[in-house]
């Protein structure tokens, strides 16, 4: 691995969804998550983590130092022992593998080099064998959608059954009755962060910086669904520091970048009813804009 990245970085992404529901609320029937008071739809950030941490996965065959840790059913204490049998801590007798210890370090030290996701978002890893907590460098926010969205709730059948006892109800009638939920088309907005600092912390490299590059724009691409129709990448905006510190406010670079609907569009239903505008010349002395999509 390549040496900890030594500048700063926000990035602005933008990405759309057609007749798909791009992250369900559980505890709202898997309804499209909306802000009530305005009606935007919003993405969380553990969703957008979740599908580059299985880009990440896809693309480098969970092979170290591109493992992930935060997986489907992984079993997150088995992770930590690993790092003590690699290397060589006996856990027996050891009082500070719950609360703490001199080991505790080495091991946190051996999950940031072989795990991705630890050394990019972090993770608490005190859970059972102590591994202990990691700030990762790179935070992610809420998208937001750029225009209120109007969910919708389509019902749908099913003609199969799963038994013999379904199949003798009702008469022979074997449809089972359901419902999905979509949004016609959405623009959303999300905006990261990533800190030299931190990186010096678990080791977030250059490689690693352009693996992050590759997963945010090919995401959507691996990760196609009935529920998930149609996402795309629309645009990937990254702001970088010349140093650590960087020379101004995140958001005073994220309002250099401007979403709106088209005049004469009261409805959008595709990226082309949008106009995005970057100001690309009043850059604070330093900061330098990249575009990687749009």
């Amino acid at each position: 691995m390549s040496n900890p990245i030594q500048n700063r970085y926000e990035f602005v992404l933008l990405f759309d969804v057609q007749d798909g529901n791009p992250n369900g609320d559980p505890d709202a029937g898997n309804l499209p998550r909306v802000d009530p008071e305005t009606g935007n739809g919003l993405v969380t950030d553990v969703c957008l983590k979740r599908k580059v941490r299985n880009y990440v996965g896809i693309a480098h065959g969970e092979q170290p130092p591109f493992e992930i840790y935060v997986k489907e059913k992984a079993i997150l204490n088995h992770q930590h022992e690993r790092a003590y049998k690699a290397l060589d801590i006996d856990l027996s007798g050891d009082t500070g593998k719950r609360k703490g210890g001199e080991n505790v370090e080495v091991a946190r030290q051996w999950m940031c080099k072989n795990f991705y996701d630890v050394r990019t978002f972090g993770a608490v890893m005190s859970t059972g064998i102590n591994c202990g907590q990691v700030r990762g460098p790179v935070q992610m926010s809420f998208a937001r959608s750029v225009s209120p969205v109007v969910p919708l709730e389509h019902s749908i059948t099913r003609m199969a059954v799963a038994t013999e006892a379904e199949a003798e109800k009702q008469g022979g009638d074997n449809r089972t009755m359901g419902r999905k939920f979509t949004i016609p088309y959405a623009l959303y907005r999300g905006h990261g962060y990533i800190s030299a600092h931190l990186a010096r912390q678990t080791g977030f490299s250059e490689e690693d910086l352009a693996l992050l590059w590759e997963a945010l724009t090919n995401m959507f691409e691996h990760d196609h669904s009935a529920a998930r129709r149609q996402m795309s990448m629309r645009g990937l905006y990254i702001f970088k520091h010349d140093n650590a510190l960087g020379h101004a406010p995140a958001h005073v670079l994220f309002d250099g970048i401007t979403v709106q609907p088209r005049d004469g569009v009261s409805v959008p239903r595709e990226f082309s009813d949008y106009q995005v505008t970057v100001n690309d010349t009043g850059l604070p002395q330093g900061v330098t804009l990249l575009r990687q999509v749009g």
